[in-house]
């Protein structure tokens, strides 16, 4: 159904955009080249089936010139009523820079009962989707109280397997949520594909062994706009609900690990 493209028929299936704020998680990956353009595509997708989208890029450092997270939740003298200044970013796509807020709520998430995302919720009511797009290590802690499943970008080669196990480490490590990784293709060859292919029955055997679950894996060709189109769809299927009282993961795989679940790597 995912590879199907979105039509008038398409409320037929259960996708028309929702009153609620959904949450969205990317793991940040560093030096993947082009993980952050693959995002911004999806997030154009999303928007062109009716979902008004919100980044919080935790790759982005908030200050005066370039308010962001962090000066939402001091409440700063901006905030009443004054726009928030997204400076060269601002387009269609709402971009906040949020490195310092999502750090400041990320350390307040352990003694939370509650998700810290919620406290987000009265700013960003009127947009349809929230994504968070920050490091791992950060996600982790945010997430502990959702249902969401973030996706991880894995790399080319070896060190794009290292990186991507490391951020599947980090979430499972808070959360025992499941995670998606997508592996890009810039070509679309055979050869290209069967590589990454490879590279994701690798990090999946890896993480299935170590994490003690499986993770979700596909392929994603960045000059297909069919395959970007299917991957914000699966996405969107799998986005949490950002309301009142955020949903808790069913316990999974990845829940309950002490058992076999190597902290070592």
């Amino acid at each position: 159904m995912l590879d199907l493209g979105f039509h008038q028929a398409a409320s037929l299936h259960s996708l028309t955009p929702q009153a609620e704020l959904r949450l969205l998680a990317v793991a940040s990956q560093g030096n993947t080249a082009n993980g952050l353009e693959t995002l911004w595509q999806i997030c154009a997708s999303l928007q062109r089936l009716g979902y008004p989208v919100v980044v919080l890029d935790g790759t982005a450092q908030e200050s005066d010139d370039s308010p962001g997270l962090l000066h939402l939740l001091q409440h700063a003298t901006w905030n009443d009523g004054a726009s928030l200044n997204l400076g060269a970013t601002a387009s269609s796509l709402a971009v906040i820079p949020a490195a310092k807020g999502l750090q400041h709520l990320s350390r307040k998430a352990g003694d939370a009962a509650r998700s810290p995302l919620e406290s987000l919720l009265p700013y960003f009511r009127t947009y349809g989707l929230m994504v968070i797009h920050a490091p791992a290590s950060t996600l982790g802690p945010l997430l502990t109280h959702t249902a969401t499943v973030p996706l991880v970008v894995m790399g080319s080669g070896a060190a794009g397997v290292m990186t991507s196990y490391k951020s599947l480490k980090q979430i499972a490590l808070h959360t025992g949520l499941p995670c998606m990784v997508a592996a890009l293709l810039h070509s679309n060859t055979a050869a290209e594909r069967r590589k990454a292919q490879s590279q994701l029955m690798t990090l999946q055997a890896c993480a299935e062994r170590h994490l003690g679950g499986p993770i979700r894996t596909t392929t994603i060709a960045t000059q297909n706009p069919q395959d970007l189109q299917r991957l914000a769809l699966q996405l969107l299927e799998n986005a949490g609900t950002m309301n009142g009282a955020l949903a808790a993961l069913t316990p999974s795989n990845l829940t309950g690990m002490p058992a076999h679940f190597v902290r070592s790597h």
